[in-house]
């Protein structure tokens, strides 16, 4: 993780990192001002705070309250040497605590991230720089050896290779890659997280059987979602993206609508018009871009090669965005090896969405069989071995498909996680659905899955695969685990050469009948693809391009950040804008307009129902600010902070309406209970004297808005390496 310092008056040092601000002081002895903790006394807490987190993990794990749980720690120094410290935590535990949970308790504390780090020694590395800025060296412990060739199956370059293309390729383009996490809680299953550390919204997830493979993993996910803009979908580019002369690729191309919204010709073609637009009722400003907002262009529309015949059809970006999400895109040391993985990836997806919907029964994989695997067995192992029933299954339905099935139970729980995986190679394909299954997870992560159903409508609901598509925690049905199979088991292959598995699942497309429509990136100097199979590799409903489009935004995005600048007539327009829209109360402001807020801020708080609250307020009616205070109220799960904020507001909105009370009658005791600093807002904001309390100013500018402008500037650099 990057921190960023700032130094401030006197002794004061800030400290910044992704939404927080750590600010520390010296003691006045030290010629401090005593304001804030000093650095080494936050180094103090921190440890004492993660065994206190881990503690508290391990007890909702099992139901334990803590309410009579107290931790402490103190720090025993040598007096001869002061460096050289103790740290001694203690716990009380309640009378009532069996003696299993109480060593549980203690062998979690002994599992404190702080501890284990300070245990191991960690090493510090100073150096002086011309620009932090443009360091972007890869964060990396270590550096492959150039003497080291580790190839496996699938990659054409050995895994040392590919490594250091990647993180050279990162770097040229100014991405300081940071590795924030690894994992790797049984033998043979490694994952980590990476991230920019200029901004860490952009940041992908590997998996491998090794630390190399799941960082060649991570790096090329990466660069694949880079490619294809992934990390900024459906976020606002600002005003300086949206007026250039291109806004995605040098190779866009813009369609204005006709006269009356339709769509216009030179986009999609007949194949994917007649299921994307079956019933006419697609409209050209439906496939406006959300990133751009610029309405004006018309269809921002990107080229993709016809598989079956070459020739060139153009998909709005609009499209791609709302219904694809990230599937289908990879990148390689080659074209072909791309492919493959883009074809895997379609496949598995979208044979588990059958095999979930459909209730199919898969075949186990017999023993004999698992046993030719003997590192891939060894994970099974040891996940059994903590208490976690396997099972493995063939997902190829009966052959046709090189995808396979490794689910989890956990009987602490009741809950189960069915983890896919494919590849041409039966053993890649096993590997793959290991180590999807604990990609980031640790063993307490793994009390978060649901329990199964016979409910078919769960199972078939359109949103229960889009959370398998996300982390694979969908609900699946209790026939899944029927003894009686479905199909028979089937140990396929469809392994070769990169060239030959890509060759074949594409034939395996043509004779489902599916078109595939390809496009390259290798502008950056790697090499990535997008494959797209319409009626096949979608992740979101079709209607949603009419119902639930993400350039909704373009309705409302503009007048939001220019809150503070509309005039009664305006804001009164928003709000019946809003009203009309039938939009969910609870969805938050920054996914309804694309902008990232700071999460701990009221803006990246921010619900359309509490927007409608302030929007009433600012206008003057006060009734119905009252009914939504109230919804608020019974279904807030915001902050604890903002939730006082609206008793406070829901009692000053009852006095105040209410003709025989009067507000200086209550203020004092509305003072005890929510304090003066809270009731001044308040009563400011019903009577109109304070409007969008909380909100900080802002514009299409998006001034003040640094966690968005970090995303703006990580795109800027993508932009420019396009430049021709």
């Amino acid at each position: 993780m990057e921190i960023k310092v700032n130094f401030l008056d006197n002794l004061r040092v800030e400290a910044k990192f992704d939404d927080f601000t750590v600010i520390t002081d010296q003691p006045i002895r030290y010629k401090g001002d005593g304001s804030a903790p000093s650095p080494f006394d936050y180094f103090l807490a921190s440890s004492a705070l993660c065994a206190g987190y881990f503690v508290r993990v391990y007890c909702l794990a099992r139901g334990i309250p803590t309410e009579n749980i107290r931790l402490s720690q103190n720090n025993i120094v040598d007096p001869e040497n002061r460096y050289n410290q103790i740290f001694q935590i203690q716990v009380e535990l309640p009378d009532d605590l069996s003696e299993k949970d109480r060593q549980g308790i203690l062998r979690s504390i002994d599992r404190c991230t702080v501890k284990k780090v300070i245990q191991t020694g960690p090493a510090f590395k100073v150096e002086a720089v011309e620009s932090i800025e443009n360091d972007a060296q890869a964060m990396l412990m270590e550096q492959p050896a150039n003497s080291s060739n580790t190839f496996i199956l699938g990659k054409d370059l050995s895994l040392e290779q590919t490594i250091t293309n990647m993180t050279r390729k990162l770097a040229e383009l100014g991405m300081k890659i940071e590795i924030s996490s690894w994992r790797n809680i049984v033998p043979n299953v490694w994952s980590l997280n990476i991230r920019d550390a200029a901004s860490p919204l952009c940041f992908t997830n590997g998996k491998g059987s090794t630390k190399e493979s799941a960082l060649c993993s991570a790096l090329g996910e990466f660069i694949e979602r880079l490619n294809c803009n992934f990390f900024y979908n459906d976020q606002y580019f600002g005003e300086e993206i949206a007026n250039s002369d291109f806004v995605h690729y040098p190779n866009e191309k813009w369609f204005k609508p006709g006269p009356n919204d339709e769509l216009p010709p030179g986009i999609l073609d007949d194949y994917c018009l007649a299921i994307y637009n079956p019933d006419g009722e697609l409209r050209g400003s439906h496939l406006f871009d959300t990133n751009s907002g610029r309405t004006d262009r018309g269809i921002c529309s990107i080229p993709y090669v016809r598989k079956s015949d070459g020739e060139t059809v153009y998909f709005p970006s609009n499209l791609i965005e709302n219904l694809f999400l990230s599937n289908g895109m990879s990148a390689g040391n080659n074209l072909a090896e791309a492919q493959v993985q883009c074809l895997s990836e379609i496949f598995e997806r979208a044979v588990k969405k059958q095999i979930i919907t459909e209730e199919i029964v898969l075949p186990e994989v017999p023993s004999k069989v698992l046993a030719k695997y003997p590192s891939i067995l060894q994970g099974i192992e040891a996940l059994e071995a903590q208490g976690f029933p396997v099972v493995v299954k063939d997902a190829s339905l009966g052959g046709q498909f090189p995808v396979m099935c490794v689910t989890l139970m956990n009987p602490r729980t009741g809950g189960v996680f069915a983890s896919f995986g494919a590849h041409p190679s039966f053993e890649v394909a096993l590997e793959r659905s290991l180590t999807e299954l604990l990609q980031g997870r640790s063993f307490e992560g793994l009390n978060d899955v649901p329990p199964p159903t016979f409910n078919s409508l769960a199972v078939t609901e359109p949103e229960n695969f889009v959370d398998h598509f996300i982390d694979s925690t969908g609900i699946i049905s209790w026939r899944f685990f029927s003894a009686k199979a479905d199909y028979e088991f089937n140990e396929w292959d469809f392994s070769g050469s990169n060239q030959e598995e890509s060759a074949c699942l594409f034939g395996i497309l043509h004779e489902m009948g599916k078109e595939a429509y390809v496009t390259e990136f290798n502008v950056l100097g790697t090499t990535a693809c997008r494959i797209l199979v319409p009626d096949y590799s979608e992740v979101y409903l079709v209607e949603d391009l009419i119902w639930d489009n993400t350039n909704k935004a373009l309705d409302y995005r503009e007048d939001i950040l220019n809150l503070h600048e509309l005039s009664d007539e305006s804001l009164a327009a928003l709000l019946d804008r809003l009203e009309e829209s039938q939009l969910d109360n609870y969805m938050d402001i920054k996914t309804l307009i694309g902008i990232e807020f700071d999460e701990n801020s009221v803006w990246g708080q921010l619900t359309i129902l509490e927007l409608k609250v302030m929007l009433y307020l600012a206008v003057g009616s006060l009734e119905e600010a009252m009914d939504l205070v109230e919804a608020f109220l019974q279904y807030n799960d915001n902050t604890v902070e903002r939730g006082l904020y609206y008793q406070a507001m829901n009692a000053v909105l009852e006095v105040t309406l209410d003709d025989e009370m009067a507000l200086g009658d209550y203020i004092n005791n509305f003072n005890r209970m929510f304090g003066s600093d809270v009731m001044d807002r308040v009563v400011a904001a019903v009577s109109g004297e304070l409007r969008f309390d909380g909100l900080t100013k802002t514009s299409m500018k998006l001034e003040g808005l640094d966690k968005h402008l970090r995303l703006i500037e990580s795109y800027k650099k993508l932009h420019q390496a396009r430049r021709p």
